[in-house]
């Protein structure tokens, strides 16, 4: 596989620097995160099209509500970590209440910070986020898919919650060019004994066990959920009658992110087996964003041990 080096935010930047010569009205905000967002070239071109508040989630959010009021097209860029967190009563109030078409993206989220620890990660802002009304919350799996999806939110007037991650990931795809649209689960892999579903970054990890699985002769379907909000229940009931296994896989706690939207979808379903894959109810160990893949089971060699375990129970 090739070396991918063009991180999932870096590719945010180039589809708003395009966008943005195109709309004088699209603007991008930042809370001293310029930098960390892979915005630097967006300010380099588009000098009066970006804001800096400073350190002042809350105040970065309403501020974008009221640029959204004045027909402006704000985009903020914040760690995720602090914008789903601190923020959340203006994301609540000022933007979904007041269905302002504002996109919030929360950068470096999940465990990105890695050794910074739990101050640092994000791993609850999915169940948040997905419970706030008028509110879409997406996460794009790979480079290509975020191309994608910013193209697709340059044009919608929704707001929506975003997390991208703070490092480079393998492609899940291999262009561009390619059916996308929000709301709308993409199967990666066809199988019919067991369905990884996944979302985000943890989209490339499920194909990673589906192909180590493969060598062993189990045919796993990997289904890439990059919208929470809304949700694509009719691909997961068809996936999930076809193999009668699935396992979600998320950056995230445990608790009320993919695995709990995926549950509420097969809750009058029989028959079929259900395992959550995501970070511990618990203050996770220090280490990298790999180090800590690894340990709680979500890279693909221990996501696919869980999946033989998982199948022969």
């Amino acid at each position: 596989m090739k070396e991918n080096n063009i991180a999932n935010k870096q590719a945010m930047c180039e589809v708003l620097i395009d966008a943005a010569k195109l709309d004088p009205s699209l603007l991008v905000l930042t809370s001293d995160s310029r930098g960390s967002a892979s915005l630097v070239a967006f300010g380099e071109e588009r000098p009066n099209q970006l804001i800096e508040v400073g350190i002042a989630e809350q105040n970065i959010v309403s501020i974008a509500a009221g640029l959204a009021h004045m027909g402006k097209h704000p985009f903020v860029a914040s760690p995720a970590c602090f914008l789903s967190m601190r923020s959340i009563e203006q994301i609540k109030v000022d933007v979904a209440y007041s269905n302002k078409n504002v996109k919030l993206v929360g950068i470096s989220g999940g465990v990105s910070y890695g050794a910074l620890g739990m101050s640092h990660h994000s791993l609850q802002d999915i169940a948040v986020a997905r419970a706030i009304p008028n509110l879409q919350v997406l996460l794009p799996a790979d480079r290509f898919e975020t191309v994608r999806m910013f193209q697709a939110l340059i044009d919608s007037d929704v707001p929506a919650y975003i997390r991208l991650g703070r490092n480079p990931v393998q492609d899940c795809y291999e262009q561009l060019d390619y059916d996308f649209e929000i709301g709308k689960a993409v199967t990666m892999i066809e199988g019919r004994d067991v369905t990884f579903i996944a979302t985000g970054e943890t989209v490339r990890q499920a194909m990673d066990a589906a192909e180590l699985l493969n060598r062993k002769g189990v045919q796993a379907e990997v289904l890439n959920v990059h919208s929470l909000k809304p949700f694509d229940t009719s691909a997961v009931l068809r996936t999930a009658r076809k193999t009668g296994c699935v396992i979600t896989v998320e950056e995230h706690s445990i608790h009320n992110g993919l695995g709990a939207a995926v549950a509420e979808a097969l809750a009058e379903e029989t028959g079929i087996k259900q395992k959550i894959v995501g970070f511990p109810d618990e203050a996770l160990i220090t280490g990298s964003g790999p180090e800590l893949f690894r340990y709680y089971g979500l890279d693909g060699e221990s996501l696919a041990e869980t999946a033989s375990e998982f199948i022969g129970g």
